[in-house]
């Protein structure tokens, strides 16, 4: 059986985007549906929409964080409190990591709302290169957050 991160990446290889990917891997212990997880995530990968802004294996986490601790309806209101505490968690021990959560400067600008900038993207392999890397601490920085109190 794949762990978290095996089953993000290789999501990931298969051509579904970083926020896609990572929420993915959680569905089965969050008893989500998997398809639904994926078309609730698609339009986050790239920094929301290519725009570069958070990265979208980030966003994805902050997918995982919400569907387990979050407000539902009728819920008390210190379920946002843990959700928020997670997310900041999740995006200080990432750009601890990496300096920044923006995707355009992890991809060193790399600009994928333009035609020039996907092809960059594509020539360099900064999806094998640099995002699985991302895609992957996401996943164990998760995995981590859902083990403690």
């Amino acid at each position: 059986m794949k762990n978290f991160s095996e089953i993000a990446v290789s999501k990931f290889l298969d051509g579904y985007n970083c926020a896609q990917s990572v929420f993915y891997s959680f569905c089965e212990i969050l008893k989500l549906d998997k398809n639904i997880a994926l078309k609730i995530s698609s339009g986050f990968g790239a920094g929301m929409g290519r725009k570069g802004e958070v990265c979208g294996a980030v966003t994805g986490g902050i997918m995982v964080i919400g569907s387990k601790y979050g407000r539902g309806e009728k819920d008390d209101p210190a379920f946002s409190e843990t959700t928020y505490r997670k997310t900041i968690e999740l995006m200080d021990s990432f750009t601890r990591q990496y300096e920044t959560c923006l995707c355009r400067q992890l991809l060193n600008g790399c600009d994928l709302t333009t035609e020039e900038g996907r092809r960059q993207f594509k020539e360099n392999d900064f999806r094998n290169k640099i995002c699985r890397g991302y895609v992957k601490s996401v996943v164990e920085i998760v995995e981590d957050l859902l083990n403690q109190p």
